[in-house]
């Protein structure tokens, strides 16, 4: 069992990292509303259920994925509940097959370590590389529920905020694929 805190809507009294710290201060510039819980550490999407009953919505599945080369990067959000198929993923793209991105690699492209990739790494220049790829599925949701950044602490927002307002603010247009 996985310890989750209460629900709250204001920044946390301190941050962790600085990318978490930049979520919330672009969340607050941008006025978009949020849930947040703070947990003991979180990595896998089994340990997320309890976040997921605590804030009434599904987390999202962010996986970093690049090519063989490990020249193109790939931020994959997806819905939690189902699995990666790097086959389906590659033909969607229409690019060769992917594999997940070193540890040391999500730690300097997307500021975060594994089990806290979040779509809120594009706040970072490190992460201009990546290609950022949304699952249609977690386009159609009400709420869009990720990592604020750690592998402690966790976002319920309104999907149409991060698309509406979060992407264009890091002037970022995801590529939107059915897998």
């Amino acid at each position: 069992m996985v310890f989750v805190s209460e629900v709250y809507t204001a920044v946390p009294a301190a941050c962790d990292t600085p990318l978490q710290e930049k979520v919330y201060q672009v969340l607050q510039e941008l006025e978009i509303d949020f849930q947040r819980v703070e947990t003991e550490e979180v990595i896998t999407m089994e340990d997320c259920q309890q976040i997921n009953e605590r804030l009434d919505m599904d987390m999202v599945k962010t996986l970093f994925l690049c090519n063989r080369q490990k020249t193109n990067f790939y931020l994959f959000v997806t819905s939690g509940d189902k699995p990666f198929k790097s086959k389906e993923f590659s033909q969607a793209l229409e690019i060769a097959r992917v594999s997940f991105a070193s540890a040391e690699r999500m730690d300097s492209m997307l500021g975060t370590k594994i089990g806290a990739a979040t779509i809120f790494s594009t706040l970072l220049k490190e992460a201009g590389k990546v290609q950022l790829v949304l699952d249609k599925d977690v386009c159609d949701q009400e709420y869009y529920g990720c990592s604020d950044g750690t592998t402690t602490g966790y976002l319920k927002l309104k999907t149409e905020d991060v698309l509406k307002k979060f992407l264009p603010y890091v002037k970022r247009q995801p590529k939107i694929i059915e897998v």
